[in-house]
């Protein structure tokens, strides 16, 4: 209870900026955006991700996905279940409001080399993946899509 006080103070600040803002229309899209990525980003398609990455994530993805190609190999992603979905702070900078959402899934990850073998993963075993995404967006500008503007993975 401690911290949804400010985190809904935060998300009223950018109700404030952005009266179109709606918090669980930002979750149902913060999902939807989530397995868009994380599919996008396993087949290898950049182009898929520019749109939905700020700059620095995208050279970060499309970095990992060119290394990944130049090696010879494919990833497989499955998302099993999403365990989660939890807002964990809001915050306006100059304009631009910030939401980061914690995502708890289990997941099939394998990294298969040019020949198919496994070379990383076990497709027959669930892992469960914590995934902490910022999402920002321009209050000022008239696209009301967010970007990933930042992603981490909690220790």
């Amino acid at each position: 209870a401690e911290t949804e006080i400010p985190l809904l103070a935060s998300l009223n600040e950018i109700k404030a900026a952005d009266p179109r803002f709606d918090p669980d229309e930002f979750v149902a899209g913060a999902l939807t955006a989530f397995e868009y990525i994380v599919e996008a980003f396993a087949e290898g398609n950049a182009d898929k991700l520019r749109p939905l990455l700020s700059d620095e994530v995208y050279d970060n993805f499309a970095s990992a996905i060119d290394a990944r190609k130049q090696a010879g190999e494919t990833l497989e992603t499955t998302v099993i279940s999403i365990k989660s979905m939890d807002l964990l702070e809001a915050s306006m900078e100059d304009g631009t409001a910030f939401v980061s959402v914690k995502f708890d899934t289990e997941q099939i990850n394998v990294t298969l080399n040019e020949a198919g073998d496994v070379v990383d993963g076990d497709a027959d075993h669930i892992t469960r993946v914590v995934d902490i995404w910022t999402f920002g967006r321009d209050t000022r500008s008239r696209d009301p899509n967010w970007q990933l503007v930042r992603t981490e993975t909690p220790q």
